[in-house]
């Protein structure tokens, strides 16, 4: 059993979506609300594959992907899920990639999951994804936290063992107050119980994805904390590789950052996808679904003739 952790004016829409005045909902000429990125506790999601689908079938999604960390584990359990609520179930798996010393993330859609290639690459992040707990878990026991290891894998049951599982060692043995300054203060870069880590090469996590026959895209690029130059360069790099589309409306974006993505993208060529980055039922300020249509008349991934259930 997985234990849970945890401006100008735009254009009319004309790929098949439409928002509703003052609301942040899409909806769809077919009744079709679209959600392509969300977490379980295969990786550092809060619900079970089971749990996540049911709720995003609650919040009105009719299309949705399961995109977990490195891992493709929660697939068939959530497919089942979807079938039951009469959902489009769509592959997912968000990859690792480290470019120029940074992380970025490439969320896979429409693969087969079963490719060679693309389960050789995922079985090498798991395994560096391993070591790096086995390392974190060394640093804090330094800082106090006991049989850090063995408690951070009893959390995680049977998904991966991520940072937040530490974060709630860290927590629990009195060592920080909250999540956050966990992290501040001891799990992010520069601090004294960071793991770095190197992790996909770019045009590699791409390379996986096409060998499996599914579609490349480069996750919330206002996630990074770029500058606007280092976010324009990222997506230059990213559909220099091959990349297909780039993640246009998330949970957390404003209208503007939106439309600004919007552009990078048809500067690029690629073309425009949407998905809320759902972790946890704690996260009341997104919810599964909760996107706004893609601006004006933009492409969208779901019109690739790769995108299938």
């Amino acid at each position: 059993m997985r234990a849970a952790i945890w401006t100008p004016r735009l254009k009319p829409q004309t790929n098949g979506l439409q928002t509703q005045p003052g609301s942040t909902h899409r909806t769809c000429d077919h009744t079709r609300v679209i959600d392509l990125h969300a977490h379980s506790t295969c990786s550092d999601g809060r619900l079970t594959p089971t749990a996540l689908v049911a709720r995003a079938a609650e919040a009105g999604v009719t299309t949705f992907a399961l995109t977990d960390h490195d891992t493709v584990d929660g697939l068939d359990e959530a497919r089942t899920a979807a079938d039951t609520h009469g959902m489009t179930f769509i592959n997912g798996v968000e990859i690792s990639v480290t470019w120029q010393r940074r992380t970025l993330h490439v969320v896979g859609l429409a693969f087969d999951s079963r490719n060679p290639s693309l389960a050789n690459g995922l079985a090498t992040l798991q395994q560096a994804r391993r070591d790096r707990a086995a390392r974190i878990a060394a640093k804090i026991e330094k800082l106090g936290v006991t049989d850090a290891l063995p408690r951070a894998q009893a959390m995680a049951g049977d998904g991966q063992i991520t940072r937040p599982h530490f974060a709630r060692l860290l927590i629990e043995d009195g060592i920080c107050r909250d999540n956050n300054q966990a992290f501040k203060k001891h799990l992010r870069p520069g601090r004294d119980a960071h793991a770095a880590i190197e992790w996909a090469a770019l045009e590699s996590a791409i390379g996986w994805l096409h060998a499996a026959g599914g579609i490349a895209v480069l996750a919330h690029p206002f996630g990074y904390g770029f500058s606007g130059a280092w976010r324009q360069r990222a997506i230059a790099a990213f559909a220099a590789a091959g990349g297909d589309a780039l993640e246009i409306c998330t949970g957390t974006t404003d209208r503007q950052q939106e439309v600004t993505a919007a552009r990078d993208a048809a500067q690029h060529g690629l073309v425009g996808s949407v998905g809320s980055d759902f972790h946890a039922p704690e996260q009341f300020w997104l919810g599964l679904g909760r996107l706004r249509a893609l601006p004006g008349d933009m492409n969208a991934v779901w019109h690739d003739a790769r995108f299938k259930v």
